[in-house]
């Protein structure tokens, strides 16, 4: 492996999986995407997880997605803030997405497990991974497993992360854990927190209970629209007000998650950024319905939420 160049210094944090804009046509939007991505940072995100869940990311092709990171470092938003998703169903593909990464001197990756094939074994997941990291072939990888069984049906598992430490420890780096189930993220904290393994939970509902347990932070979809306070939890968990400024965040998640969560966020943005393009979301998801985008802004505005900065 290629150990001429130091590593970038890993994220700990708030991160957002960022939503993506897209044109009329349903092409990617990378100036409206880099705005949103400095709003972020500058709003109190230590680091942005493009091409998430949230970021439609499995209806976006890897040269769209590549264009998108280059478009991003081109336009000011510093690699070491990056965090791209880059696993996919065909491993060609995920190495392709994880190199560029490398390259272009993000971070680290966060990576899928393929998820089109399911009850697949640890053996066959172990290899998916172990290919991705040997033929990119770079020291500088920082890889974070991503386990959200309730939409990829395919677990990463204590065995394997196990297994993929002991192969390539400083390399595999942590795991964002979207299992919605704290007693998994529990586990993987008690397992490896200790070993220099970076726990983050995959929703700020989770964020204080995972840093009083030694995790890294949240990566969660409501950091795109409320990176601001859910910040302020992880700044704070140690205050004394550390459980009421959990139960803000936690409340304002319960509104948006009521609507369909990725139209909701760009909803979201679109209102209180007056910018109604930010709406359209690429097939097969669509906007929400004109009775649900009421509902969502009404419910927001009436617990006083706002966006600072937004517009500008």
């Amino acid at each position: 492996m290629n150990k001429a160049v130091s590593k970038v210094k890993r994220i700990e944090g708030v991160l957002s999986p960022v939503i993506t804009p897209f044109r009329k046509d349903y092409s990617p939007d990378a100036e409206r995407f880099v705005r949103h991505c400095k709003w972020l940072l500058k709003s109190g995100c230590a680091g942005l997880a493009v091409f998430g869940t949230n970021s439609e990311a499995n209806s976006l092709s890897v040269s769209e997605k590549r264009h998108l990171l280059e478009k991003l470092v081109a336009g000011g938003v510093p690699a070491s803030a990056l965090m791209p998703g880059t696993g996919h169903c065909a491993l060609s593909d995920s190495i392709e997405m994880t190199r560029a990464a490398v390259e272009l001197g993000c971070a680290g990756v966060l990576m899928l497990p393929p998820f089109y094939y399911k009850g697949v074994s640890d053996e066959g997941l172990f290899r998916n991974f172990a290919e991705v990291i040997e033929r990119v072939g770079d020291e500088r990888l920082s890889l974070y497993l991503y386990h959200i069984p309730p939409v990829a049906q395919v677990a990463i598992t204590l065995p394997l992360i196990e297994r993929l430490l002991k192969k390539y420890p400083g390399i595999v780096a942590g795991v964002k854990d979207s299992s919605g189930d704290w007693s998994n993220t529990k586990s993987m904290l008690d397992a490896f927190a200790k070993g220099g393994f970076d726990v983050f939970a995959g929703s700020e509902v989770f964020l204080l209970d995972n840093m009083r347990h030694g995790g890294k932070g949240c990566i969660t979809a409501t950091g795109n629209i409320n990176p601001g306070p859910i910040a302020n939890v992880y700044k704070n968990w140690r205050s004394n007000d550390a459980d009421q400024l959990q139960a803000a965040i936690t409340a304002t998640r319960k509104i948006v998650q009521k609507q369909p969560m990725i139209p909701a966020l760009k909803t979201a943005v679109a209102h209180f950024g007056n910018d109604p393009q930010w709406k359209t979301c690429r097939p097969p998801l669509v906007e929400l319905t004109s009775s649900q985008e009421e509902t969502l802004i009404k419910d927001l505005k009436a617990a006083g939420f706002t966006m600072p900065g937004l517009n500008n």
